[in-house]
């Protein structure tokens, strides 16, 4: 019996471009799904892309595998990942290998990792980024484990991925769960990016009484230059896309609640636990959730704000399009910021020059200063923070003024911009020489004797507040 290269169980919209996009770079691909309609679908209609082993259950799916086996489940994130794994463990031996493709918290990866390498099967948690269209004609891709895991399964991984310059955009990650630790931070700038991408949308239709096609026609001219990105191109389709039915811009339309996976949220999770403040994505979460309160709303609506509005003329256009630049920075680096503070934590050696570099095509975030953020990784893999990169630095100085009439004018005429807000707020918080830190720890030590260190010499402090308020040692 022919056997399969590799095998794909999951065939919903992700699983099937996958396991296509793998049978047309000339794999033999076994597939599988819980309900085998729609496995038959898939070779009925695309059977002539390439070599599909169909199977009807997970035992015949096992069995047409080569050995040592490579299966990648494609399922919805939790409790049925569980399962399925659990079931595909039962079926294989010692050297053979699972790999999730899916979006699953890192914490779980880390877990199904230890399980099964007490079994000798090696797993695979792989972040793959860019939608149904990326799976199929190439997605970026970030898989963990081991690394002898790697050097099985990377060369048809890189096989398959985008391609940027002729580099393939997937490279090892790290052990156990760095590989969906960084897929969740991607996903984390991405709601950060997408948020001020919109808040720069809503500040000029109300600063300039701009209409959505003239702001399409903005966006097009930015994705020509340093805002270039996957992100920018299609938000100029959404603004310029008219509703059939209504005649009216689709942007008028959609309702504007904005929904979430949970993936954002696990970002700003992790951060906390890490004390990261990754306050961009933060910001970007909340606003969704804010979105998501009508009744809240609705019931503010008569709370009074500013007298003015619309006062801006179209030089505020190159103002938002520089604070736009400048809080992207900002959100990349706490993001990799991040990164670097978990990789620490659980010794995985993460390389952020290569996380950059598989950035740059397939996913969601591509963009063309991923380019620079690699380069400045790759000069200097010990900075501190991405801000303080010549290159970066400079920009940053570059956008401050335009930045901060910005984040100005949206107060001034009540147009909440929490993403460029706090970009703002946290670039210059690093800036500071002194923060008022130094006053929330006086507070502490007062209500709670939670000590203080001095600036002057070493050790921890303790005013006695209630009594002479001398100070001793702590």
């Amino acid at each position: 019996m022919d056997l399969a290269d590799i095998g794909v169980t999951g065939l919903a919209t992700m699983g099937r471009n996958l396991a296509r996009n793998l049978a047309r770079h000339g794999y033999a691909v076994a597939v599988h799904n819980r309900t085998a309609g729609r496995t038959e679908e898939l070779v009925a209609q695309f059977g002539g892309e390439g070599t599909f082993l169909p199977a009807t259950d997970l035992k015949s799916f096992v069995a047409s595998l080569k050995r040592p086996r490579r299966a990648i489940v494609m399922v919805k994130a939790g409790p049925g990942t569980d399962a399925v794994i659990d079931q595909l463990a039962e079926l294989m031996e010692p050297g053979d290998m699972i790999v999730d493709g899916g979006n699953a918290l890192f914490t779980d990866t880390r877990r199904r990792e230890a399980a099964l390498r007490e079994k000798g099967i090696h797993f695979v948690g792989t972040g793959i980024s860019g939608g149904e269209e990326g799976a199929l004609h190439g997605p970026s891709i970030m898989p963990g484990g081991s690394r002898e895991s790697y050097e099985a399964l990377g060369p048809i991984l890189e096989d398959i991925a985008a391609k940027v310059d002729g580099v393939p955009c997937a490279t090892y990650v790290g052990p156990d769960g760095a590989g969906h630790f960084v897929k969740m931070v991607h996903n984390g700038i991405e709601y950060a990016d997408m948020q001020l991408i919109a808040e720069s949308y809503d500040l000029l239709r109300q600063a300039l009484g701009a209409t959505p096609a003239e702001l399409a026609e903005i966006f097009r001219e930015w994705n020509a230059g340093e805002l270039e990105s996957y992100l920018i191109e299609i938000t100029a389709e959404v603004l310029a896309h008219v509703d059939a039915e209504t005649g009216k811009p689709f942007v008028d339309v959609v309702l504007d609640q904005a929904e979430q996976k949970g993936t954002g949220r696990w970002t700003v999770q992790s951060a906390l636990d890490l004390g990261v403040p990754v306050t961009g994505i933060a910001e970007a979460v909340f606003a969704r959730s804010l979105s998501g309160h009508p009744e809240q709303r609705a019931a503010a609506r008569a709370l009074a704000g500013p007298a003015v509005s619309g006062v801006a003329d179209r030089s505020f256009v190159e103002d938002v399009r520089q604070a736009l630049y400048a809080s992207k920075i900002v959100a990349y680096a706490q993001g990799f910021d991040q990164i670097t503070a978990a990789s620490q934590e659980f010794g995985w050696d993460i390389d952020r020059g290569a996380m950059a570099t598989i950035w740059r095509g397939g996913c969601i975030i591509r963009a063309r200063f991923l380019d620079r953020i690699r380069q400045a990784f790759d000069a200097d893999p010990s900075l501190a923070t991405l801000l303080v990169d010549r290159y970066f630095a400079d920009a940053l100085a570059l956008a401050q003024d335009a930045w901060r009439r910005v984040v100005s004018t949206a107060a001034s005429i009540g147009v909440p911009t929490p993403g460029f807000s706090s970009a703002l707020a946290y670039y210059d918080a690093l800036r500071r020489d002194r923060l008022p830190a130094a006053l929330i720890q006086g507070q502490r030590d007062f209500f709670g004797a939670h000590t203080y260190r001095r600036v002057d010499r070493e050790g921890a402090f303790h005013t006695d507040w209630s009594g002479d308020r001398a100070e001793r040692p702590a």
